[in-house]
């Protein structure tokens, strides 16, 4: 007698799939839309201070006329934010690094320099990711770089490939490089520089034990990181995007090092060498940047040989490649649109201020931290988030005991670690655009890094309250 054959349950059950990107931040905005009609409207008080910043006045908050967002005007909203916002500079500007990399990339001028170091470094391998990560941590504490570094992610991406491990780690010993060293902000002018204006400080005083917390950030980066690099370099199947079908974003194919390479190279290390002179000594912003790398872009197609056809041909076709990464972080930006539209940001704020007031003292400052955190999905510029919740802060760390630097310490912490996880970041979005990883991946990869980072600032938070940072 034959047994009936029974379904097999493994066929039947349906795998989770995380949505599209543009879903998930359609999603949101629908949510930040039905908020609009939920959330009182408010407002502060707003005043140029002496440095010329425009700074909100401590309680001054009132209540104002509701302004609710129609979720029908959403894609006006997503329209009006690409058009005339801030978020249009950062897409053109990932549309250059875009089609400027994909021209030096095909010259195969990194991947043979790479493929050498992967050689000569194969058995040392582990020291290249704290490296990279302090090199950058670096570049986040000086010069406040953050969004910028996506320029370097493909040379990461690069290295760590030549070394036998995976696009992540390339990835990820940049992007949380920076990500600490901004948070750190030991002498970063975007946001320890304007809290510290704001809060009356000498300027950068207390940096020894921000130098403290960069260590500490970057001991547990650093071995994060390499513990998952090892793993997929022995089983290359325990890489997080195992199995995806991303060959467009994978480096060139290897070749030997020629005479138009050494030219080659000298023209980009002199191009980032300028960036960085630029960045720190003239001010330079996404403007300069975005024609230094056009420049250096085209050159390096013509030290190569091609021709200025086949120069544009290829431009174009990095930008295309980049496309989509460029319009996920205008798309984020219309969340800040609604919000402000729909004057809700400031009720946030100040709502969250006052429930940090009312924790106990012990765990007052993790509760600014953690009251940081969430304005940062809101508002994701350091400068700007200083400028908007330090006025309002200040006097309630004052009232409850709280000493200005720790007030800062929490301000620096949630402004800075969250950028590598919220869809509303145009630095974690750049990042992911320039390296083609899914978003979901990427938070598959670094939640629990950021748990662990999350925890040791909580710790941090209380022993600086305990010496009376």
């Amino acid at each position: 007698m034959l047994k009936k054959e029974g379904k097999n349950p493994s066929l039947n059950k349906k795998e989770f799939k995380i949505p599209n990107t543009f879903v998930i931040l359609f999603i949101i905005l629908l949510i930040v839309c039905a908020l609009t009609y939920i959330v009182p409207a408010g407002s502060f008080e707003r005043v140029e201070n002496d440095a010329g910043r425009v700074v909100v006045v401590a309680d001054s908050y009132t209540q104002a006329e509701s302004s609710p967002v129609s979720p029908l005007s959403i894609p006006m909203k997503i329209f009006t934010t690409l058009w005339g916002s801030g978020a249009t500079q950062i897409m053109f500007f990932i549309f250059i690094i875009g089609g400027a990399f994909e021209i030096i990339m095909r010259t195969g001028m990194i991947s043979a320099y790479c493929s050498k170091i992967g050689n000569v470094s194969e058995k040392k391998s582990k020291f290249v990711i704290p490296i990279f990560v302090i090199i950058f941590a670096v570049c986040g504490f000086t010069m406040g770089m953050s969004v910028e570094v996506l320029v370097f992610v493909p040379i990461g991406i690069a290295v760590a490939e030549a070394l036998g491990y995976d696009r992540i780690t390339g990835t990820a010993m940049i992007a949380m490089g920076s990500v600490i060293g901004f948070t750190a902000g030991i002498y970063n002018p975007f946001n320890v520089g304007v809290a510290q204006s704001l809060a009356d400080l000498p300027m950068f005083s207390g940096a020894g034990f921000r130098w403290v917390v960069l260590i500490v950030f970057a001991i547990i980066t650093s071995v994060y990181i390499i513990r998952y690099a090892e793993k997929v370099r022995k089983n290359p199947e325990k890489d997080i995007l195992y199995g995806l079908n991303l060959e467009e974003a994978n480096a060139a194919e290897i070749v030997e090092i020629n005479g138009k390479h050494k030219f080659i190279l000298i023209t980009v290390v002199g191009g980032f060498a300028l960036l960085i002179y630029g960045v720190s000594k003239l001010g330079w912003y996404i403007d300069e940047m975005a024609v230094l790398f056009m420049v250096m872009g085209f050159l390096s197609g013509f030290l190569y040989g091609y021709g200025p056809s086949k120069v544009c041909d290829i431009f174009l076709e990095g930008v295309s490649n980049i496309a989509y990464g460029a319009l996920v972080v205008g798309v984020a930006s219309a969340i800040t649109t609604v919000m402000t539209d729909g004057m809700i940001i400031d009720t946030i704020i100040n709502a969250l201020a006052n429930s940090v007031a009312n924790l106990p003292h012990a765990v007052q400052s993790s509760g600014m931290f953690v009251m940081q955190t969430l304005i940062n999905f809101l508002i994701n510029s350091g400068s700007g988030q200083a400028t908007a919740t330090m006025p309002v802060l200040l006097p309630v760390g004052d009232l409850i005991g709280l000493s200005r630097q720790v007030t800062i310490l929490a301000f620096q912490f949630g402004d800075g670690l969250s950028n590598a996880i919220f869809p509303t970041s145009s630095t974690m979005l750049g990042f992911l655009a320039a390296s083609k990883i899914p978003y979901s991946k990427w938070l598959r990869y670094v939640m629990p890094l950021m748990l662990i980072i999350w925890a040791a600032c909580i710790v941090l938070l209380i022993v600086a309250q305990v010496i009376g940072y």
